[in-house]
């Protein structure tokens, strides 16, 4: 079972918090969407580019399903992957230490930058990742175990913050 499993929109931080918090867990760091990158050997907007968002989604519910049950330590999970009914279930049933790390989008705009990499944000980007965050908002804070502002902080900041949290808890 992982140690802390990291959801979010893009830009709040979820592998630059992440990586911090391994360093601070003593633990190793998985990143999702890194991982769907090597198996499937191609970057994700080309995946949503030639194959369309149904077939990155199909690669995602695979990947991040098996992080969910094999890893350890901490998982940083894409920030759609918890639209699957499937990944949203198993994060319940297994009572996963889940942290939604928030962002405002003027703090997530400079972090994101908005670009090509980032598939669903590449046509009117601010407006994209506000309807993103309507849909999922709900979706995250009802998977949460407790949830961190980005906003205004370095990755190690949040990440102590994560790990203070999951000291209280033992």
């Amino acid at each position: 079972m992982p140690k802390a499993v990291l959801i979010g929109p893009p830009g709040a931080g979820k592998s630059s918090v992440g990586r911090q918090l391994a360093k601070l867990l003593d633990c190793e760091i998985f990143d999702t969407d890194s991982e769907i990158e090597r198996v499937s050997e191609r970057k994700i907007a080309d995946i949503f580019t030639d194959d369309g968002e149904p077939a990155f989604r199909a690669i995602e519910k695979v990947v991040v399903l098996a992080a969910l049950k094999n890893q350890t330590g901490v998982v940083a999970l894409g920030g759609g992957s918890v639209l699957d009914q499937e990944v949203a279930d198993y994060l319940i049933a297994q009572s996963l230490p889940v942290f939604y790390l928030e962002v405002s989008i003027s703090q997530a705009a400079p972090r994101v930058g908005f670009n090509k990499e980032r598939p669903l944000l590449a046509i009117n980007p601010r407006q994209q990742w506000m309807q993103l965050m309507e849909k999922r908002r709900e979706i995250y804070e009802s998977l949460a175990t407790q949830k961190f502002s980005t906003d205004n902080k370095k990755p190690a900041e949040v990440a102590r913050e994560i790990a203070d949290a999951i000291e209280v808890k033992k």
